[in-house]
């Protein structure tokens, strides 16, 4: 199989992914519309689940675009954010659901910084792959 071939399998499957997330996510607006037609823990796995998977599917597409050092630093960050924030929906409350929770606000805020920074620099990218 060659390489184009493999990167477009592995699109495939982060977009895949993504659509099954998406799905996950319709269940949850589902739930709120008729909460009782669903399980009691229904809502608290719809909700971990989608913000789980859309961090593995983001990261997996990570291996199809082969970003630079800086934006696959970036990518991580993100995905962290958001296991965090599955993590906390996981957990319900308690003193590790808000660490998790606080967790995942850092990183979100951590993200739009270096969004507002500019970095990683399309030149720092070029660079990177130079090397």
């Amino acid at each position: 199989m060659s390489n184009w071939h493999a990167r477009a399998d592995v699109k495939a499957l982060a977009v895949g992914l993504g659509v099954v997330t998406l799905g996950t996510v319709g269940l949850l607006l589902v739930w709120d519309a008729t909460p009782t037609s669903f399980p009691a823990a229904a809502h608290v796995v719809l909700g971990a689940t989608s913000l789980g998977l859309i961090a593995l599917s983001y990261l997996i597409y990570q291996l199809h675009v082969r970003p630079s050092r800086g934006r696959l630093a970036r990518a991580i960050i993100l995905a962290l954010a958001f296991l965090c924030w599955a993590a906390n929906q996981a957990l319900g409350a308690g003193r590790l659901s808000t660490l998790f929770n606080d967790l995942a606000i850092g990183l979100f805020v951590f993200d739009v910084l270096l969004t507002m920074a500019g970095w990683p620099t399309d030149t720092d990218a070029r660079r990177e792959l130079l090397q």
